[in-house]
């Protein structure tokens, strides 16, 4: 079938982002290919949605950024999840159950 088409997903982006960060702080790249990863490679997140998110979860207190050094000396910034990004979270995956129990409605089989 191929990879998932980012408009029938964009709506979920937050909350692939925050399930991420629940598991440990992380930074672009790195979260860009744990998306892919795990998708099974259905999914490849682009570097532009994936900025745009992160600007948005910020700008609306869901996550945090700083910088920090890597092992290669390399300077990044690393996301972290708040509190308030928690609960966006859980509002999020309760909007997929609800979500997926409208589709199943008109798509059988």
């Amino acid at each position: 079938m191929g990879q998932i088409s980012s408009d029938v997903i964009r709506g979920y982006n937050d909350t692939i982002i925050l399930s991420l960060l629940l598991q440990e702080d992380s930074y672009g790249y790195a979260l860009s290919r744990q998306i892919k990863e795990i998708s099974g490679g259905n999914y490849v997140i682009k570097e532009t949605t994936l900025y745009s998110a992160f600007s948005r979860l910020e700008k609306n207190g869901y996550i945090t950024s700083y910088g920090k050094e890597s092992e290669s000396g390399k300077k990044r910034t690393y996301y972290s999840i708040t509190p308030a990004g928690k609960q966006y979270f859980q509002e999020k995956c309760e909007e997929w159950k609800l979500t997926q129990d409208v589709i199943n409605s008109f798509v059988k089989g």
